[in-house]
């Protein structure tokens, strides 16, 4: 009898643990979603902590003027029901405009995972004048990983703030005009769709997808098998913003690439002339091979000069693959054993 009762409180135990892994948000409830946040935070404060789920339903979760929703917990998986359902936004007051100030969440845990939903900065963008910094996720943390996450703002939309960062976006959307996608560490875009928006109400003015600050990794930002979808202003791959920046850009399509300017890259430095920018195996959208044989480029600042050439050649070209950036991280596989662990999740609901 004794061992009966010692096996069902232990059974009870283990059930008790495995309750606590999975959170489900109330659908369109914003209040809700904070709660699930701060509980998640708080069940897997320990970097050693199981994997936590945060299952958020379709429908609009609006923060208000809510900014910097904080994610300190660790190996946390926020899902949603699908990318386009699913939406988290915020709209700050634009007098508090600022790439530190506007967050709607901003991740200081490690190896946290996002994955079928949006996030929406819808700060009046075209009211702030000569700046409009709104960012979706601004990512103090390491290891994180968005899959089939949409990320809608305009300047400054995503911001790996981590110097010695690595993150990791598959079939993801991210929208913007200016240095929409910003920062440190090495983080590889896998199948992506990077649109580019209106730089003004009536489309003059110029967009800059990228503005890498590389400064103690080796490998920067790195799209691959990306799609460019331009809606009207002119675009550039990417200007550096200070340090030794690294923005590679492996057979991507480009929707337009008439629109692409001439140079390709910002040839105007902001705090630095020197980058690693590089093409290669650039296609339009019938699948042609569009990337031009040589590009050199003069990299400028003040009485500063960097010539260098931009494209790669097959070999360079191959040095680049995941298992050589991230040497001690597997994204890949651990978004497999996510995504399964969440169909199963759903299904229950």
């Amino acid at each position: 009898m004794k061992h009966i009762v010692l096996t069902l409180l232990c059974l009870g135990i283990s059930l008790a643990a495995f309750c606590q892994r999975v959170i489900t948000v109330k659908a369109g409830d914003a209040e809700s979603l904070l709660a699930a946040v701060n509980e998640a935070n708080k069940v897997n404060a320990d970097k050693d902590a199981p994997q936590l789920f945060v299952l958020i339903p379709n429908g609009l979760y609006d923060l208000g003027e809510r900014v910097l929703t904080r994610i300190t917990g660790h190996h946390i998986v926020f899902v949603g029901q699908s990318m386009e359902g699913t939406v988290i936004q915020n709209a700050p007051d634009i007098k508090n405009e600022g790439i530190s100030k506007t967050a709607v969440f901003q991740n200081r845990g490690s190896d946290i995972c996002f994955q079928d939903l949006t996030l929406s900065n819808a700060l009046d963008y075209y009211s702030c004048g000569a700046a409009g910094r709104a960012v979706t996720l601004q990512d103090k943390g390491t290891r994180t990983i968005c899959n089939r996450v949409r990320l809608l703002s305009y300047q400054d939309t995503y911001y790996s703030d981590n110097e010695q960062c690595q993150h990791y976006f598959q079939d993801s959307e991210i929208h913007g005009t200016v240095d929409f996608i910003c920062g440190a560490g090495d983080v590889w875009f896998e199948g992506c769709r990077i649109v580019t928006e209106k730089r003004t109400t009536d489309g003059h003015g110029r967009d800059v997808i990228a503005a890498p600050r590389t400064s103690e990794t080796s490998w920067g930002y790195i799209f691959s098998h990306c799609t460019v979808e331009n809606i009207v202003s002119d675009f550039e791959y990417a200007r550096g913003w200070h340090t030794t920046p690294h923005c590679i850009w492996l057979y991507t399509t480009l929707l337009t690439p008439e629109k692409l300017c001439k140079t390709r890259f910002d040839s105007r430095g902001m705090r630095t002339v020197q980058n690693d920018f590089k093409e290669y195996g650039t296609m339009d959208a019938t699948g042609k091979n569009i990337t031009p044989a040589s590009n050199v480029v003069t990299f400028t600042l003040e009485n500063e000069n960097n010539t260098v050439e931009t494209i790669l050649t097959a070999d360079e070209a191959r040095r680049y693959t995941i298992k050589n950036v991230f040497t001690e991280w597997n994204p890949v596989k651990t978004l497999k054993q996510v995504e399964k662990k969440a169909r199963q999740l759903w299904r229950r609901q």
